[in-house]
Formats: structure tokens, sequence, C-alpha cells
């Protein structure tokens, strides 16, 4: 099985980078199953139907989102029907929406489960027994278990590698936006990297126009975050072989950018 992941997408340019890159990375990785985090997708905050609906025209095949699930006011009118999304599974019951879901893929299912850090984020259920409970279900199920890990801090997303080494095909990292260079296999056969990095705004920061964001550490003072509507775009990505048994056999990064051009070869 090959998992394509794509980080963060952010608003319109996002949205324009996976109408641009989608189909040339299909085409080139040919992937089992393409997974993005579209949590920012909407104007950088939430997703909506129309938007939601657009990325599963374009090729997308399932979402995952994070802090910013409930964005959109809209999102509370569809997120029960929407089979291919998943949040933050560790959010209280009382939450719309799942946090796992299953994609059925020929005769076989991979279990996709979205957890939400909470180190500098919201104080929401714990990550950790809420994984050791989701993993226990889908073991049942299937032996492929991809997570998204939507946290800050980097030790928080390197512990839930390391504690679900072995039991997870797959553990990525989402939203701080900036792309780690340590996709690695940990020992158990757990493919890992601590942020995948977004999809969106190339020169701003984090996607976000830069001017407000740099006044804000100078001043101190709040700003608003305006995401551009056009601009030149970034595309982050991973793709993850797994083996027969869910292991992953191989973890490596995409980056596309003008200065790193996608060439298919």
């Amino acid at each position: 099985m090959r998992i394509l992941f794509i980080g963060d997408i952010v608003g319109k340019v996002g949205r324009q980078a996976i109408t641009t890159y989608l189909p040339k990375l299909k085409q080139h990785y040919r992937p089992t199953a393409t997974i993005v985090n579209a949590e920012n997708a909407a104007h950088g905050k939430g997703l909506t139907e129309k938007i939601y609906k657009q990325l599963l025209r374009e090729g997308v095949d399932f979402m995952t989102m994070g802090n910013h699930t409930y964005g959109q006011r809209q999102i509370y009118e569809f997120i029960d029907d929407a089979k291919r999304m998943v949040r933050p599974a560790n959010f209280p019951d009382e939450a719309p929406g799942v946090g796992m879901r299953y994609m059925q893929i020929n005769d076989t299912k991979l279990a996709v489960i979205n957890l939400q850090g909470r180190a500098f984020m919201q104080d929401i259920d714990d990550p950790f027994k809420k994984a050791d409970a989701l993993i226990k279900e889908a073991q049942k199920e299937t032996p492929y278990i991809f997570v998204d890990f939507h946290a800050e801090t980097t030790s928080e997303k390197n512990a839930m590698g390391w504690y679900l080494d072995g039991r997870a095909s797959a553990v990525v990292g989402t939203h701080t936006h900036i792309q780690t260079s340590d996709n690695r296999i940990l020992p158990q056969g757990t493919g890992y990297i601590t942020d995948v990095g977004m999809t969106g705004f190339y020169d701003g920061i984090l996607g976000i126009n830069r001017d407000e964001v740099i006044y804000r550490f100078i001043s101190s003072l709040p700003q608003r975050h305006v995401v551009p509507d056009e601009g030149r775009e970034v595309l982050s990505g991973v793709v993850i072989d797994l083996d027969k048994n869910g292991k992953t056999k191989k973890i490596e990064r995409i980056l596309i950018n003008e200065d790193n051009p996608f060439e298919m070869v």
C-alpha cells in the first residue's frame, strides 16, 4: 500500500496548489490512498462543504483536520455526513464528527486516525490514551493504521511517534506548517515525520501574509491574519510505502515550490 499525504492546505493558494500538482503527483507516485489535512482550507481557518466536495473532485480520497475544525460555522451542518473526513478524536464526545474512519481499498481497509496535541494548545482529552483505544479497535479490522497527529511541539510529536511505534503504520505530524527533515522508520516499523509542512502561500509566514505577522511580533498587538488569494505556491507532503503487515518500508518527503520544482521522471 502506498499513501500520499499532503500537509495543511491553507486557503485559496493552497487549494490551487492541489489543482496544479495533485494530478501530477498521483500520476508519478500511483498512491493507493491520497489524504490531505484540510483544517485551514477555507480562507485559512476551517472547511466548508463546497471546498470539501471540491477537494474530493480534485482527487483527494480522505481529509484530516485539527484545532480549526470548527472554524467555519457551516461545518456543523455536514461534518456528521462527511464520510471522508475525521477530526481530532480526543475532542470531547459532544463535538460533532468522529476521530477514526476506515477507507475501503479493494479488499483491504486503511484506518485513518486524527489526534490533537495538548502542549501549548487547548486542554482536551489525552491523545495518548485515545490512541490506545482507537488502535486497539482498528487492529481488529486491519494492519494498516495511519495517524495524523496535529500538535504544536516537536517533543509531543516525537513522543507520540515512539509511543505508537509498532502499532501504527505511520505517524505524521501536522499544524506547525514547516516541513521537518526527520522522516524515518522507527525500530518497530512505524513511519514517522515531525511535521509534513503546509500547502499554500510560499512568500508568507505559515501561509499568512507576512506583514501583519511581523507587526504582531514587533508591537505585541493583536493583528488580523490575512491569507492571500494569490501568489507563489508551496506544496508539502510525504509518500509512505507499507508492506503486507502494515509496516513502513519507505517514507519520502515531497517539497514543491519555485526553488524546488516538481519534475516528472
